[in-house]
């Protein structure tokens, strides 16, 4: 006799809340981080939505392998009716997609693997998080009887703040090795004259080339993640610490913020495309960035990249909404100015933001134009697959409401247990988009600037703090 497979548990959503104090108040993210210990941890700095996020405890549910498995996963999470919740996050799955997820099912596309071989999907169901609100207060939100046997509210309360009142012992990262460039000089001209000889022949318009780089490093990856971010504070700067890793990223990306307004959901992306290095001196940083802005090789990078995410999100929108804000304008980061702009729709009734996530998945500034065709293109020329490098950090909450980054100035990093206690292995990428006017020099320069502060970290330089 065939025995029948048990249902899925459903797990529940009571939020508990209450205020830390002055004490915790005063630390930043990244030291309550240290001071909750190992094990699986998400860490949203200042995101989603202005409010930071601190969560720790999953529920013991096991993360899927795409976005149909997450949509069954998030709907086990059932919400009830409790205290108010400060902040854009109440509860739900905090977790990672890799640049292949669901290349095959949805897209048509057979691409190589990830060199680390990588799930395509890590992260969980999480009740029990700290909330950093603008005005710098911190609430403690704890799910009530969420369904899996966790103490109750009162007794993990007072060991959370006792953890939370002890000083975590001093950790470092530093590098055991060279920093390696994986792709040399030589042969990344060798991929943009074959980009461009593509446009030329009207393959592609566009398509983002980038580079691998890897270090060996001993030592703790959060105290990794909070040097980087004291080098290159991001608006969508995360840490993921999963089961086979960690992600440590200081992305100012937004892929998709899909909320509501008064007048219903509310879909947004915000694609960067046209870089260029940033200057030391004053004067001639603002000459950089009035350059970037005048740029007509970099303003058209943006425009395709703006009208593939239009077509995107089309697909799910309501006929006539979606419309372009802010085309072009200047974001300034701690080694590069970018132009940005914001593309926004009404959803079409019974769209969800998973859906409208599958259709903006991978972003187009990091793939290119037509989408799937350059998809191909970077696959036939980097020869490997990107995993988490070009994915995306996201928060998809018990409401139905989703942020999500993009991954990139994201390092990947894996422990190396064979090699000593501490032991561990950092890869990251960095690239552009080539267009017709590209020049092989130039890129280079783009990808050197953009990881600048990636190899910094690494490098032990800068301060250990955020």
């Amino acid at each position: 006799m065939v025995q029948a497979r048990a249902r899925p548990t459903t797990f529940r959503f009571r939020p508990r809340v209450e205020p830390l104090g002055a004490a915790a108040d005063a630390l930043t993210l990244g030291e309550l981080a240290a001071r909750l210990g190992r094990g699986p941890l998400a860490w949203l700095e200042g995101w989603p939505r202005g409010a930071g996020l601190l969560a720790f405890a999953p529920l013991p549910a096991r993360a899927p392998r795409s976005l149909a498995g997450l949509r069954a996963l998030t709907a086990r999470l059932e919400p009830r009716a409790g205290d108010a919740v400060p902040g854009a996050f109440h509860g739900g799955f905090l977790g990672a997609l890799a640049y292949e997820l669901d290349a095959r099912t949805e897209l048509g596309l057979t691409l190589p693997r990830d060199p680390w071989a990588l799930p395509p999907l890590v992260g969980g169901l999480y009740v029990d998080f700290l909330v950093r609100d603008a005005r710098g207060a911190t609430f403690l939100v704890l799910g009530e009887e969420p369904g899996d046997g966790r103490p109750a509210v009162v007794a993990r309360a007072r060991a959370i703040r006792a953890r939370l009142a002890r000083p975590a012992a001093a950790a470092t990262c530093r590098p055991a090795g060279p920093l390696l460039r994986l792709v040399a000089s030589a042969e990344h001209a060798r991929r943009v004259s074959q980009v461009r000889a593509w446009i030329a022949e009207g393959e592609i318009y566009q398509a983002n080339l980038s580079l691998r780089f890897e270090r060996e490093v001993e030592g703790d990856p959060l105290a990794l993640h909070r040097r980087l971010l004291a080098l290159h504070p991001a608006p969508h700067a995360a840490f993921l610490r999963f089961g086979r890793g960690a992600l440590l990223s200081a992305s100012p990306e937004l892929l998709l913020d899909f909320g509501r307004d008064g007048e219903g959901a509310l879909a947004r992306t915000r694609p960067i495309k046209g870089t260029i290095a940033r200057a030391t001196d004053p004067a001639a940083d603002r000459a950089r960035a009035a350059a970037l802005l005048a740029s007509e090789k970099d303003r058209s990078e943006l425009a395709m990249i703006v009208d593939l995410e239009r077509n995107d999100l089309g697909r799910t929108a309501l006929p006539g909404s979606v419309r372009v804000e802010g085309l072009a304008r200047l974001e300034s980061y701690a080694s590069v100015h970018h132009l940005v702009a914001d593309v926004l729709a009404r959803p079409r009734p019974g769209v969800d933001a998973l859906a409208c996530l599958a259709a903006l998945f991978p972003g187009g500034s990091v793939t290119g134009a037509p989408k799937l065709r350059s998809m191909e293109a970077i696959a036939e020329l980097e020869g490997e697959g990107r995993g988490f490098a070009y994915g995306s950090i996201l928060a998809l909450d018990t409401r139905g409401e989703l942020v999500a980054s993009l991954l990139i100035r994201t390092l990947l990093w894996r422990p190396r247990p064979a090699r000593g206690r501490g032991a561990g292995q950092v890869t990251f990428r960095v690239g552009g988009g080539i267009t017709w006017g590209s020049e092989p020099a130039a890129e280079e320069a783009e990808a050197e600037a953009k990881g600048l502060y990636l190899a910094r970290a690494l490098d032990g330089s800068g301060p250990a703090g955020a």
